[in-house]
């Protein structure tokens, strides 16, 4: 062998992909980056590696590859893109007309559900309820669905869930909706659940005893349905307190399922199977720390969450029993309650609509800070997406490739 030939082939083999952040929540839908590498020492400041303008919309993007697909509102469309996430060029782009959000939300006119990039296929969520399948490589449209319904009041917000050949997704308004499962690759109906309406939260997977499931919170419950089939197999009430929303996503680690809403405090219970029934066994209820749009994360026995009251909070995960809270900053001296919170490995990452991205070490009696960035002037309601040495941010109109170097 060469030397030349070899010395290509150390460096090829030296050199591996970034993790993906193919849908909501990340890699496996529990808000953990796959390989974010932190530094030795954290620099003053974050290297801007590029930003560009892609309209409206609080939804998070979907990294696939060196893909980029971002969904936002321009004019009077809604608009899928897929841009290099090096250089940030657009490599296509696909938009359908779709009235915007209204009423006392309409500041926030753009879409809010992340895209799912699965199987060669992206899928989306318009605010109206439009459903969208286009072909990732290519971006020509393989079905799309505008028979959804009603929505929410405040539109839907709610990500599908794309797993094992289904799109799941929430659909209807508040008091009148339910769940329903398609064909990733035809579009065609596989199950429906209409047993209440729909809320902001998202479905995620859950398995218990061996049985996938899909877990939600609903517009006045949570509920697990089976994957193959959408058959209820348990459900608990979960109604939200006048002026309070059901948005977070429940948050399973095994066979435990850490759940939170405004004014009630945050909650795990354990699901079993006995003879062929499911149960859930609560394990601790914590009164004090409630979240109402964070979705909280659970690492190394901790969960970790952002009050209503923008506050970061840490619980024991085996008692429910605060750990530490910080006071985080607000936008423009409002408490509002919206934060995002990534597992990237050594540290965690808190992103507050601010616009301040704040890196903290887990465990502890407290919150121990180890960095802190200014990375938008505001309007950071999207999901940091974290791998390797970058972070994209998505503000109101724009996305900002950041590094850490």
């Amino acid at each position: 062998m060469s030397p030349r030939l070899l010395a290509v082939l150390v460096l090829t083999a030296s050199v591996a992909p970034a993790a993906d952040w193919p849908y909501w929540l990340g890699p496996d839908r529990t808000g953990k980056a796959g390989d974010f590498t932190a530094p030795a020492a954290w620099p003053k400041e974050l290297k801007k590696g590029w930003s560009v303008k892609v309209g409206d919309g609080v939804a998070t993007p979907a990294l696939v590859g060196d893909k980029l697909y971002v969904f936002s509102r321009e004019g009077g469309d809604e608009v899928i893109r897929c841009l290099n996430a090096e250089t940030s060029k657009e490599v296509w782009s696909d938009k359908y007309p779709a009235k915007a959000v209204g009423g006392p939300a309409s500041g926030f006119p753009g879409p809010r559900a992340s895209p799912a990039v699965v199987d060669g296929m992206v899928v989306t969520l318009g605010v109206q309820g439009t459903l969208s399948c286009m072909d990732a490589a290519k971006g020509t449209k393989v079905w799309r669905k505008d028979d959804t319904g009603s929505v929410p009041r405040f539109s839907t917000s709610s990500s599908p869930l794309v797993t094992d050949g289904k799109v799941i997704m929430q659909y209807g308004g508040e008091d009148k909706g339910g769940m329903i499962a398609y064909d990733l690759k035809t579009g065609d109906e596989k199950w429906k659940w209409p047993g209440d309406g729909t809320a902001y939260a998202s479905p995620v997977l859950m398995t218990v005893d061996k049985t996938k499931l899909v877990v939600a919170v609903t517009g006045k419950s949570v509920v697990a349905l089976t994957l193959g089939d959408g058959k209820k197999v348990w459900d608990a009430p979960y109604v939200a307190a006048r002026g309070g929303y059901n948005a977070a996503t429940p948050m399973p680690d095994g066979a435990t399922l850490v759940y939170t809403g405004s004014g009630r405090g945050t909650k795990a219970v354990k699901l079993e199977k006995k003879d062929d029934k499911y149960t859930a066994t609560e394990v601790w209820a914590n009164k004090e720390q409630s979240a109402m749009y964070c979705t909280p994360v659970v690492k190394d026995g901790m969960v970790y969450g952002q009050t209503t009251d923008d506050k970061l909070f840490c619980l024991d995960e085996k008692t429910g029993d605060t750990v530490w809270t910080k006071k985080l900053k607000s936008v423009g001296g409002r408490t509002i309650g919206y934060g995002s919170i990534v597992d990237a490995g050594k540290v965690l990452f808190s992103l507050t609509p601010a616009g301040e991205l704040l890196a903290f070490e887990p465990g502890g009696k407290e919150c121990k800070e180890v960095a802190k960035y200014s990375v938008a002037t505001g309007g950071t309601y999207a999901f940091p997406v974290v791998t390797d040495k970058r972070v994209f941010i998505k503000d109101g109109t724009s996305v900002t490739l950041w590094t850490v170097e």
